[in-house]
Formats: C-alpha cells, structure tokens, sequence
C-alpha cells in the first residue's frame, strides 16, 4: 500500500509517504505550511520515485486544529486527488497526535485558543492503532473529563498551555504529560492505511476538515 499523507493541522507542517509498513517524512515547524507543503510532496515522490497515480490514496489531517492550516491541507489534498483519479482518506489530528505517543492511552489536547482545548480519548488497540473512546470535542480546560480508570497520558499543545489546570482537574487519572507532541504525516499515514483498507476513503469533494467549534456553535444557536 502506497499512501501520501499531509497535516499541517498545527504550527508544524509535515508530509509522508508509507510504502508498506516504511515511511519517509519531511517536518518542519513554522507558519509557512502554503510555501512548503507542496515541495514537500514533490521532494518526497522524487525520493520514492513515484508519480501520483502510483499511489493507493492521499490521506490528511482533518482536523481539529488550526482553521487556516486545515483549509490548506484539504485544499492540496483534494486537488492532488483530482488530478490522479485517487480517494481521500480524512484522519483526525488528534488521533494522529495520540498514535505519535508511545503510551497504551492518551489524553490529546490541542490549543483552540480563547481558552479552550480540542481533546479526545484514544486507547490503542492490538494492532496498535489508536481508538477513540467517546468523542473528540472542544471545551475551556476546566471541562475535560477521561475515562474513570487512570493511567493516562496527555500530549498536545493543549497540554504545553493548559497542564495546570488539566493536572489539577484529572488528578491521578493521568500519570504524566509529553511536551512538544504535534500530529505528523507519519502517524497520519498510519492511520490512513487502516482507514482506507477498512473502505473510509472518499471522494475528494466529500474530503472536508473538521473545526469542532462551527459544531458547538449550531448547537448554541439552537438551545438559545
């Protein structure tokens, strides 16, 4: 299986190929994802020797995350898969953020901004793949809940900002926090792979990001 992946969900803008189980990645953090992400992609096809239409499916970090930064990872996605006649497999950020830990299960957290978090559970499974238990959404820190067991463990920018109060409000159900954790390519390839053997790609018009917060915004307009 051959799957092209790209996420610049975050403040990090990374691009990967997975050839079978083996991966080349190219990362790099900063706000310049527009300028980078394509010469990324081609510097990787290059070093694989692959055209477009060799690959399997590309897959993307659909967010949550950075609204900009998900808008331009679709967009190339969409328009990369248009051109080759692939699919499109949309894997979430966050769960691309817990499989990048090496940790049976995490707490991801992502900093939303005007003091809220996009967090989920993710546990994973015997293949080592993770699962989302519940669902992902966004809330102020003070709001986030975990599973009653304990032996969590937190990651994402969510955390490098918030771990005082995420700490203090989940106590001994999280064992430890990880700096520095962003999604990358990489994991989102790994992930992608599962989903797109699993029959999840879809056309490239139906690949769309996810905010998480247009969501919550509906739903207040509806309880007024």
């Amino acid at each position: 299986m051959k799957i092209l992946s790209l996420d610049t969900s975050t403040d990090v803008c990374s691009a990967a190929i997975w050839m079978d189980g083996a991966v080349a990645e190219r990362f790099e953090s900063g706000n310049r994802h527009s300028e980078l992400i394509l010469a990324m992609v081609d510097d990787l096809l290059a070093e694989a020797g692959l055209a477009l239409t060799q690959l399997d499916a590309i897959a993307f970090g659909r967010g949550p995350g950075s609204f900009t930064g998900l808008r331009i990872a679709a967009g190339v996605a969409q328009g990369l898969a248009y051109g080759a006649g692939l699919l499109v497999v949309p894997v979430s950020s966050l769960a691309a953020l817990a499989q990048g830990v090496d940790a049976p299960k995490v707490l991801a957290a992502l900093d939303a901004r005007m003091n809220q978090v996009y967090w989920g559970a993710y546990r994973k499974n015997q293949m080592g793949i993770v699962e989302l238990e519940g669902d992902e959404t966004v809330t102020t820190p003070h709001d986030v809940v975990i599973p009653e067991d304990e032996g969590w463990t937190g990651a994402g920018s969510g955390w490098d900002q918030y771990h005082i109060i995420l700490s203090q409000r989940l106590g001994n159900g999280v064992r430890s926090w990880k700096q520095q954790v962003y999604p990358r390519a990489r994991h989102v390839a790994q992930i992608g792979g599962v989903l797109f053997s699993n029959g999840k790609a879809v056309p490239p018009e139906l690949a769309y990001p996810v905010y998480l917060r247009d969501k919550v915004a509906e739903k207040k307009q509806n309880f007024p």
